[in-house]
């Protein structure tokens, strides 16, 4: 495609960034001044001086009668997602992503009700585009659509029990402006009526994978890094990520630093299936970028991991896109069949012109999920912007 050198084996191509062109509108002065305003350092954030203290768990699995964040694809009450209506941020790309974004919801609303925060302004063009079968509220204001990272982490204990836990948003280490966007998580938590609480560090929720029985994945880049956790050690973070999920155990991934916005979020390569089941979208055989060595490692640690409970973890490859054959030219384009949402009989996916992986990443999800329908979506927008259907969804598990 033209002369680039496919790269993100499926995952994005060489030049600027994932989702880096975005920054360039929230890397101003009034954007890093608001971290300290929003409370979303650190410091604002409460994050109390146990932040690295490790608890007495052993490895195993969640702590019994302890809240805990379900696997995604646990059945849902509801799906979270915001509108955006910035042109600062998205220029020329508004439209496009706008209508990705609809689609995405409209999709998810067939199978389980659908929560669109707007701000006022553009409220009515998003219930314009969303159509009746999802409700759009004004009353979350919303910087941009990432609600993945933006909003609450939901946790259950049991019937009828569930309450949110915050990651302290910080525009990806203060990359983009997010006065609004750090203060989404509570703002949530208070429009369902649970409690709410500011975890001991600063990450995204598309940044930690979670099996729902004690086991995290992520990468170091963007977690173990002083733009998101300046002063903490991995072992400080890691207790802390334990304790805000409810799990007991971390398998780390080396990940890529300042390629991307999120540098390297998980969720565009590596997701769990159930305890002790992954996948990981696999590069072209011939693709030997950093991206490509990047899922190769995730792949490679991955399947010679063990869970909280110490049993094997068995690893599916999921065959991303031949870059050359997709329908975007956009350097910045992340084709990520990982990156879906299950939601209650559903697999939310994305295709990408390519037709032959589009067809093999529909059957392979089909025989993942049995007994769900999956949705193949053309997100070429929202995708030229970094992200995908994972990235902007958020779910309220029942209970």
């Amino acid at each position: 495609m033209n002369d680039h050198v496919p790269s993100r084996s499926g995952l994005g191509r060489p030049g600027l960034g994932r989702r880096q062109f975005l920054t360039a509108a929230g890397l101003t002065a009034a954007g890093l001044a608001v971290t300290s305003a929003t409370g979303s350092t650190a410091a604002a954030a409460g994050l109390h001086s146990s932040r690295g203290s490790r608890d007495s768990r052993s490895e195993g699995t969640a702590l019994s009668g302890a809240f805990a964040v379900p696997i995604d694809g646990t059945r849902h009450t509801r799906t979270w997602m915001a509108w955006p209506d910035s042109t600062a941020i998205w220029r020329s790309q508004l439209s496009g992503v706008q209508s990705n974004i609809a689609l995405i919801a409209k999709t998810i609303a067939k199978y389980e009700p659908v929560i669109m925060c707007a701000n006022p302004a553009s409220a009515a063009k998003a219930r314009s585009l969303c159509g009746s079968s999802v409700t759009v509220i004004t009353t979350i204001p919303v910087d941009d659509c990432w609600m993945r990272d933006t909003g609450p982490v939901f946790r259950t204990n049991g019937p009828g029990a569930l309450d949110a836990v915050g990651l302290n948003f910080n525009g990806w280490g203060n990359r983009q402006t997010h006065a609004n966007d750090a203060l989404v998580a509570q703002r949530i938590a208070a429009y369902v009526g649970v409690p709410f609480t500011a975890a001991d560090l600063i990450a995204e929720g598309g940044a930690i994978e979670q099996d729902g029985a004690g086991t995290l994945m992520a990468t170091r880049s963007s977690i173990v890094n002083d733009n998101r956790n300046p002063g903490m050690s991995q072992a400080q973070i890691e207790a802390a990520m334990c304790q805000a999920y409810g799990a007991s155990k971390v398998i780390w991934f080396t990940g890529i630093r300042n390629q991307d916005i999120t540098d390297d979020h998980v969720d565009a390569t590596s997701r769990f299936l159930a305890p002790g089941a992954g996948l990981v979208q696999m590069p072209l055989a011939t693709d030997n970028d950093a991206w490509a060595n990047d899922a190769r490692e995730q792949y490679q640690i991955l399947s010679a991991a063990t869970t909280a409970a110490g049993g094997p973890t068995a690893v599916t490859k999921l065959q991303g896109p031949d870059y050359y054959k997709i329908r975007s030219t956009n350097q910045n384009f992340v084709a990520s069949y990982a990156n879906y949402y299950a939601c209650n009989g559903a697999v939310i996916s994305a295709q990408f012109g390519d037709s032959t992986a589009d067809a093999a990443a529909r059957a392979t999800l089909a025989r993942l999920f049995p007994g769900r329908t999956v949705e193949q979506l053309n997100i070429d927008s929202l995708g030229a912007g970094g992200g995908g259907i994972h990235c902007v969804t958020q779910q309220q598990p029942a209970v």
